[in-house]
C-alpha cells in the first residue's frame, strides 16, 4: 500500500453525475477526491455515449441536407462525398475537448483526481488499483473519506444467443467507430440509442432494419408522438420489425445471420452488422458493494437509497444509473448536486416528475411529464391541447414542417401535467415545458408567455392556447 489519503468525500465516478458532484461538494467546502477508472474523464456519457453520438447525429444530419435538401433553397452542388475518416475525427475532436474541461473544471475546484479501479473495503474506505489500461503500474492507494459517493454509470446489456464481438456484434460503443457504413445494420432494439444510431448510419447509407419485441418503438412516449416517430422513421427508410423476438445470431464470411420468431414463424435475416440495444444496466462489478453491506435490489442489480441518496451504508451514497429512474446524464448531474448538498445538511433534492426525455432523430422527440396514457391509466380528467409545425413561419421558411406539439392538462386545475414534442429544435424547446411542470403552471399561465415570431416554440405558445379552444391560428 502505497500512501494513505484522508478526505470528506471520495466520489466513484467521473461522469456527469460524479464530476458535478465533486464540483458543487467543493463549492460546499468539502475536502473531495474522485476516482475515475478510465484514462479520460466524463464517464460514459460523454466518451462513449451521448456526445460522441450527438456529434455523429449532426455530422451525418449536415450529410444528409447537403444531398437531399439544399437544391429546394436553390443551393446546387454536384458531387457530395463522404470522408468518414475525417467525420470520425471530428467527433473525436469534441470528446478530447470537452473531456479537457471536465479536467480543468475539477483542477479549478480543488478535486484530487486519482485514476485506478475502485472497491470499497470498509464503509469510509476505498482501495484505489492505480494503472487503468495502457499502463503497467500497480500501485495501491487508501483513500478514507467520511463519505462515499457511488457514481460509476452503466453498461450495455447483451442478450443470451448474441454476445457481443466488438466487430459483427456490437453494443452502441462499437457502432460509434465503424471504419465504413454497413451495407445493413440490423438493430435489436426499438429504445432510443437504436434509433438516434440508426438514424446516423441511415443518413449515411445503410440499409436499418429495427427489431422489437414491442408492438411500439420507444415505447415510454406518448402514444401520439411515438406512432408519429414510427411514420416519419419509415419514411426516412428504416424497415421496423416489431413484435419480433430475436432467437440467435451467428457470424459467416463477414455476414451476421439473425434467427428471428415472429406471429409463430422462424425466419433468417442477413446483415452484416448487429447493433444490440436492448438497454443497459447498473455497474457495481468490482466495486466490494456485498463485502461492506450495501443492498442491491435483486431483479434489477440497482443501488437502494434514501431520499438523500444514502445507501443502507449511511456513509455511502449512490446516484445516477446506479439507482432507480431513467438512466440519463442530466438525471445524474442533478443528483450530483442533490447528494452533495444533503451532505451538508441543505435540502437538496430532485423532482422526478420534470426530468425530460430527448430522443435525437430527426425530427427529434423531446418530453416530460405524463403521457397521455398514463393521464388515462390513473383516471385524471384531463384536456388536451396541439398544434402542428405547419403552422409556424419559421418551421416553413426552414422546410421543417414535420410533427407537432402536444399539452397535457388537468381538467379541472388547468395544471400542465404534460408536454410533447415532435418537431424541429425538440431538445431546445422542452426546456419550457420543464418549467411549466417544475413551477406547477397552468395553460393559461404558460400561454400569457409572448414567444418571439417567428420562432419554432410559437407551437408551444399554441398548443397550450388550443387546450382551452384559445388558439389563434389551430382550426
Amino acid at each position: 500500500m502505497a500512501e494513505k489519503k484522508i478526505y470528506d468525500l471520495c466520489v466513484i465516478g467521473a461522469g456527469p453525475g460524479g464530476y458535478v458532484a465533486c464540483v458543487r461538494a467543493a463549492q460546499l467546502g468539502l475536502k473531495v477526491v474522485c476516482v475515475e477508472k478510465e484514462l479520460r474523464l466524463g464517464g460514459v456519457c460523454l466518451n462513449i455515449g451521448c456526445i460522441p453520438s450527438k456529434a455523429l447525429l449532426d455530422s451525418s444530419e449536415y450529410y444528409h441536407i447537403a444531398k437531399s435538401r439544399l437544391a429546394e433553397h436553390g443551393i446546387l452542388i454536384k458531387e457530395i462525398e463522404l470522408d468518414l475518416a475525417v467525420m470520425m475525427s471530428r467527433k473525436d475532436q469534441v470528446v478530447r475537448e470537452l473531456s479537457d474541461n471536465v479536467r480543468k473544471l475539477l483542477e479549478g475546484n480543488k478535486v484530487e483526481v486519482f485514476y485506478g479501479s475502485a472497491r470499497l473495503v470498509e464503509k469510509d474506505k476505498v482501495e484505489v488499483t492505480h494503472g487503468g489500461e495502457g499502463t503497467l503500474s500497480g500501485d495501491r492507494t487508501l483513500i478514507e473519506a467520511k463519505s462515499i459517493l457511488l457514481a460509476t454509470g452503466s453498461e450495455p446489456v447483451s442478450l443470451p444467443g448474441l454476445p457481443f464481438d466488438g466487430s459483427r456484434i456490437v453494443s452502441s460503443t462499437e457502432a460509434l467507430t465503424f471504419a465504413s457504413v454497413p451495407e445493413h445494420l440490423a438493430i435489436v432494439g426499438g429504445g432510443y440509442i437504436g434509433l438516434e444510431l440508426g438514424s446516423v448510419w441511415g443518413r449515411l447509407g445503410s440499409k436499418i432494419t429495427v427489431i422489437e419485441m414491442l408492438p411500439t418503438i420507444a415505447s415510454n412516449l406518448d402514444g401520439q408522438i411515438g406512432r408519429a416517430l414510427e411514420r416519419s422513421l419509415t419514411r426516412q427508410g428504416f424497415t421496423f420489425r416489431l413484435r419480433t423476438k430475436v432467437l440467435a445470431a451467428r457470424v459467416e464470411a463477414d455476414q451476421v445471420h439473425l434467427a428471428v420468431e415472429s406471429d409463430g414463424r422462424e425466419e433468417e435475416i442477413t446483415c452484416d452488422r448487429l447493433l444490440v440495444a436492448v438497454g443497459r444496466r447498473p455497474l457495481t462489478r468490482g466495486l466490494g458493494l456485498e463485502d461492506v453491506g450495501v443492498r442491491l435490489d435483486l431483479g434489477s442489480g440497482q443501488v437502494w437509497v434514501d431520499e438523500h441518496y444514502r445507501t443502507s451504508v449511511p456513509s455511502i451514497l449512490a446516484i445516477g444509473d446506479l439507482i432507480a429512474g431513467p438512466m440519463l446524464a442530466h438525471k445524474a448531474s442533478a443528483e450530483g448536486v442533490a447528494a452533495a448538498e444533503c451532505l451538508v445538511g441543505l435540502p437538496g433534492e430532485v423532482n422526478y416528475d420534470a426530468i425530460p426525455a430527448v430522443v435525437y432523430t430527426s425530427p427529434e422527440v423531446a418530453s416530460v411529464g405524463l403521457t397521455e396514457e398514463q393521464v388515462h391509466a390513473r383516471g385524471i380528467e384531463h384536456g388536451v391541447g396541439t398544434y402542428p409545425f405547419t403552422g409556424t413561419g419559421r418551421a416553413r421558411c426552414r422546410g421543417e414542417t414535420e410533427g407537432l406539439v402536444k399539452v397535457i392538462t388537468h381538467a379541472r386545475t388547468d395544471r400542465i401535467l404534460g408536454v410533447h414534442i415532435f418537431g424541429p429544435r425538440a431538445s431546445d424547446m422542452i426546456g419550457e415545458g420543464v418549467l411549466a411542470l417544475e413551477f406547477n403552471m397552468t395553460s393559461k399561465d404558460f400561454a400569457r408567455a409572448v414567444h418571439g415570431h417567428p420562432t419554432f416554440s410559437e407551437a408551444l405558445h399554441e398548443a397550450a392556447l388550443a387546450v382551452r379552444k384559445c388558439s389563434i391560428y389551430a382550426s
